[in-house]
């Protein structure tokens, strides 16, 4: 008994430092700076969760419905839609557990945002801190490179005198100008109206479908072929993969404890947009859209797609600074610079991060096919195999799950139904998503490199 008080006692004093921060952030902060700019409610991470989710995948899903088919491209939506809200829920136990742990400690947070690797490092060792930066940063690097693809892809389709490479080059300097953000707590505006552009995109696209009907002699051959198939899984598998920011949205909260459903909520809404536009451009196309991977290619010009595109460009503004935040930090934390009140300094160190970003987004701008690979190679472990183990490692031992600050949910049948559940996850993703889903991705990513070539000037462009 005596125990357990202790551990309420502990579990109350970090719930009322999140109290404090949240009174000390309002009174020293001015109410025009709290509405757009410092959040860090239930609401801003529900808004961080959703904007970031679906981004720039939303026009390359009727791309994975033309290699899937219909039935399986809705299948697999719902299905790593669950899975990606499952293993968002385990890293947010984690993160609370490894929190709680460390301000038992008297560790103080208020100037240092924690990361996923050090969440690991501190519930399982340098091992797997080790792993978790490799996998978390490499993905996060690849998935601001994608976002600078999708930038020339897009505006290509409103402006088309200057190829994709030429665009690339021109809005890899525009996102580096998210150096100038500095953290989550900061995107509180952005998050809300991201979101707002993602929906008028989803719905802009399937209204435009429905209305332009079936074009003559459209075919729905999917699937057809393995390679294909899995390609487009694996797509799929990274589109509920944006939760590699999750723990750094989670530290921009003042009540960390409350993210649990946070994820599955956005996921949820997240499904009304995907579902009737991919499914919609699909039954208009068809297999026209194995040969263009950017929905907006094959829709006609009006001032509601030119719409579309230009809010797309700015919410792709918006993911970059998503994905490249936790590299900052992670790069300010290695130069020593962390913990500077400097933005100045800060954005200044942060610089030398694009320039890699920039560089591989003109070595391979393929649009589409980009995403199958980091999903199979980098989010199948990132955000689905390491997030399962690391929970199955830490609560391993009686005394572990016994003073666990997150129970399981009851609705699992408690811990045995918890473990099951993230073998299940563990098992599926790394014979589907990284097995067959690596093999099929790196052959038609290798496909693409034969028939463009690297540095490719202007991918699928229609020859004028």
């Amino acid at each position: 008994m005596a125990s357990e008080k202790v551990e309420t006692v502990v579990a109350g004093n970090y719930v009322e430092m999140e109290r404090e921060e949240d009174v000390r952030s309002t009174s020293t902060k001015s109410k025009l700076s709290s509405i757009f700019w410092h959040g860090g409610s239930v609401y801003d991470a529900w808004f961080s969760c959703a904007s970031n989710q679906v981004a720039q995948v939303l026009l390359t899903l009727p791309y994975s419905f033309s290699q899937l088919g219909m039935a399986s491209g809705i299948v697999f939506q719902l299905l790593y839609g669950l899975m990606g809200s499952w293993t968002a829920y385990l890293i947010s136990v984690l993160y609370v557990e490894y929190r709680t742990r460390k301000e038992r400690e008297k560790v103080d947070f208020r100037n240092h945002v924690i990361q996923w690797f050090e969440v690991l490092d501190g519930l399982l060792g340098k091992h797997w801190r080790n792993i978790g930066l490799f996998f978390n940063c490499t993905f996060l690097l690849f998935g601001s490179v994608i976002q600078l693809i999708a930038c020339a892809s897009n505006i290509y389709y409103i402006n088309d005198n200057l190829d994709k490479r030429t665009w690339t080059y021109i809005f890899g300097a525009c996102c580096a100008t998210t150096v100038f953000i500095p953290s989550f707590h900061n995107y509180r505006i952005w998050s809300f109206l991201g979101l707002i552009m993602t929906t008028y995109t989803a719905w802009y696209l399937t209204i435009a479908s429905l209305l332009h009907g079936q074009v003559e002699g459209v075919q729905h051959s999917g699937p057809a072929k393995m390679v294909l198939y899995f390609t487009g899984a694996t797509n799929i598998l990274y589109t509920f993969g944006g939760h590699a920011v999750t723990v750094e949205i989670m530290h921009a909260m003042w009540k960390p404890q409350k993210f649990k459903l946070i994820y599955l909520l956005a996921t949820i809404y997240v499904l009304t947009l995907t579902l009737p536009s991919a499914s919609a451009v699909y039954w208009a196309f068809g297999d026209l859209l194995l040969n263009r991977s950017n929905a907006l290619a094959l829709l006609p010009r009006t001032r509601f797609r030119d719409a579309a595109i230009v809010l797309m460009l700015i919410h792709q503004f918006i993911t970059f600074g998503f994905a490249c935040t936790p590299l900052y930090f992670v790069w300010e934390k290695f130069v020593g610079v962390h913990e500077t009140k400097s933005l100045f300094k800060r954005a200044l160190t942060r610089l030398p991060v694009v320039i890699p970003i920039w560089f591989l987004a003109i070595i391979f701008p393929f649009f589409g096919p980009i995403n199958s690979t980091v999903g199979s190679l980098l989010v199948s472990f990132t955000v689905y195999i390491i997030p399962a183990m690391a929970h199955m490692v830490t609560f391993a031992s009686p005394s572990a799950r016994e003073n666990a600050v997150e129970r399981p949910p009851r609705i699992l049948g408690g811990w045995a139904g918890l473990y099951i559940t993230n073998i299940f996850v563990v098992a599926w993703v790394f014979i589907i998503g990284f097995g067959f889903g690596g093999w099929a991705s790196m052959v038609n990513f290798v496909r693409q490199i034969d028939t463009f070539g690297l540095f490719a000037k202007c991918y699928q462009c229609p020859k004028h």
